[in-house]
């Protein structure tokens, strides 16, 4: 018989319905996703929740942050001072890790 992890067994309440694992929310999400950029990036300011997006099979939170950095260019820098930039991260949903963090273009 297959071993199958904690997390894809189900429970059931006291009528017999079946209860799904335990799933984080938006704010936990948006929380994880603001963590994971510092981790990386702890010079970034003003962090702000743009997108939030729940797949359609509640597998993966999508969460796109703006933050304001300083420009990668020296040019760029003297003229424009900081700039907005955005990041979109994708978690799992049920344990709210991080699975990649991805360049967001706005155009």
């Amino acid at each position: 018989m297959p071993c199958l992890p904690a997390s894809a067994i189900l429970h059931a309440d006291e009528r017999g319905k079946l209860l799904t694992p335990a799933m984080i929310d938006v704010k936990e999400a948006t929380e994880k996703a603001k963590e994971y950029l510092n981790s990386f990036f702890p010079e970034v300011e003003r962090i702000q929740l743009e997108e939030v997006e729940l797949t359609n099979d509640k597998a993966h939170w999508f969460i796109t942050l703006s933050y304001e950095g300083v420009s990668n260019s020296v040019a760029s820098s003297l003229l424009v001072g900081k700039s907005v930039r955005y990041k979109i991260f994708k978690l799992d949903a049920e344990s709210g890790e991080v699975l990649s963090m991805k360049i967001r273009d706005i155009k």
